[in-house]
């Protein structure tokens, strides 16, 4: 009787683990699966989702038919002990076709949607399109709306966009100890040789659009579109730049037309200066400590150094810190603010050496930032 391997019935029970663990395709809840790819939110998104769907069911089919092969050859040509070499098929003319042809004719059929899929997401949008610039630092996602209609709204870790409607990302990548400028009749004189000093990053929205590599020095374009209003669509930086790398998240927020203005037009407007109590408290101790990194419209500092994200209406978002903590709550905001590098190993936010009373007024002006 022949022994039985040891790690055969290990090596059946991680195959049947891998299989069934990639069977979540979707859920009934809500949010349940935030970056499934599979479920495209957008028309950039489904494009590159037909050319899967079209590319799996051929790669699964070569896939089976080639270790089919393998297995029939293996078990047919088995050694049996015999002396006499197994029959030879080198020089086979027409096996030889047959195994070129193939494989050229699937990468033909695959080639025709691909370079038009490639070319169509490469087209100008054209002037529809909404013009945003992004900034990828370590370890946030900085979202500054151009032109006229962008009216110089800068934000950070969550990017609102209308539906139906195109839009432009410009991105980039800096350090994260330099002030963010830029020029829009020059933008290659915004880029200083500190531009070098960062590290890449990689913006993908897995259910608006695929991923593209953000490089220290380069504008990188990028298109994606949504689809349905009131969506909340989770994104992050899917290349390693650092410690707290897999903490570098946002959001794409979804408007009407109407509704994208009217929040541009709240955005625009400069934080509230008309405080009391702990705020005002608060406002002071921002004065002191918080405007050499952070802007701050309306501010009575007049702060406008852009090195830490613009917090000029830090209440009306609903996360900060690369998008990991929630800004409706109080003990977070706090917790951040005693010890950054605690709470987010990597951050590149300084410990300021506050006390708990200096702390609650910050985390109250904060939260009176609508």
């Amino acid at each position: 009787m022949r022994a039985r391997r040891p790690w055969t019935g290990w090596g059946l029970l991680v195959g049947v683990a891998l299989v069934v663990s990639g069977c979540a395709i979707g859920g009934d809840t809500p949010g349940e699966f935030p970056q499934n790819a599979l479920d495209p939110a957008g028309p950039i998104a489904r494009q590159q989702d037909a050319l899967w769907n079209l590319v799996f069911p051929i790669a699964v089919g070569v896939f089976v038919l080639v270790q089919g092969l393998i297995l029939v050859a293996v078990i047919r040509f088995r050694d049996r002990g015999e002396d006499a070499p197994p029959q030879q098929v080198a020089g086979n003319t027409r096996l030889e076709l047959i195994w070129t042809a193939i494989p050229a004719l699937i990468l033909a059929v695959i080639a025709v949607p691909t370079l038009g899929g490639i070319f169509a997401l490469a087209e100008d949008p054209g002037e529809e399109a909404l013009a945003v610039r992004v900034i990828g630092k370590q370890f946030w996602w900085e979202f500054e709306y151009l032109g006229d209609e962008g009216q110089g709204v800068v934000t950070a870790n969550e990017l609102h966009i209308p539906v139906d409607r195109p839009i432009r990302l410009q991105m980039e990548a800096l350090s994260p100890q330099v002030p963010d400028t830029f020029d829009e009749e020059d933008p290659d004189a915004s880029r200083s040789d500190q531009s070098m000093e960062g590290v890449i990053h990689s913006f993908w929205v897995p259910r608006l659009a695929g991923k593209q590599d953000v490089i220290p020095g380069y504008e990188r374009l990028m298109r994606i579109e949504a689809d349905e209003p009131g969506q909340r669509y989770s994104g992050q930086c899917a290349e390693f730049c650092g410690l707290a790398h897999a903490e570098m998240r946002f959001e794409v927020v979804t408007h009407t037309a109407d509704d994208f203005e009217t929040w541009l037009d709240e955005q625009a407007e400069p934080a509230g200066t008309d405080l009391e109590g702990l705020a005002a408290e608060g406002q002071e101790l921002f004065g002191a400590h918080c405007v050499a990194c952070h802007a701050l419209d309306g501010h009575p500092e007049d702060a406008e150094i852009r090195i830490g994200p613009n917090l000029t209406h830090f209440a009306s978002r609903q996360v900060f810190a690369g998008g990991i903590f929630d800004n409706d709550d109080p003990e977070q905001i706090a917790a951040w603010l005693r010890d950054p590098s605690d709470a987010k190993p990597g951050a590149q936010m300084p410990d300021l050496g506050l006390d708990d009373d200096q702390i609650s007024a910050l985390v109250e002006y904060l939260q009176s930032l609508e």
